[in-house]
């Protein structure tokens, strides 16, 4: 008698690892068009990486992401640099201006 399960085990890892691969993609490319649209020198207001240089690495992390998946090492590298981004930096742009603006 043969079983299924190795095939749908197979299609629900298939649906998973998508899931998670735009979801990680939509999370990185948030962090990135925010981060293009600020101003340069509140970063060095307070206090963190140039404009720059959290482009590139917002950028390359999400190339990485997408060549070889959010599964992988550079993967979970890009989606941490990206919450770092959102949770961290974001709100201290925010605050330099007055919690005004669109983000």
């Amino acid at each position: 008698m043969v079983s299924s399960a190795p095939e749908f085990y197979l299609h629900v890892r298939l649906y998973i690892d998508v899931i998670v691969m735009i979801g990680s993609l939509i999370v990185q490319a948030i962090a990135l068009i925010h981060c293009v649209t600020q101003r340069g020198d509140g970063f060095q207001a307070i206090g963190t990486l140039p404009k720059g240089a959290w482009i590139a690495i917002l950028a390359v992390c999400m190339v990485l992401t997408y060549v070889i998946g959010p599964i992988g090492i550079f993967g979970l590298v890009g989606l941490a640099a990206a919450l770092i981004y959102l949770l961290d930096v974001r709100p201290g742009l925010r605050d330099l201006s007055d919690g005004k603006g669109f983000w």
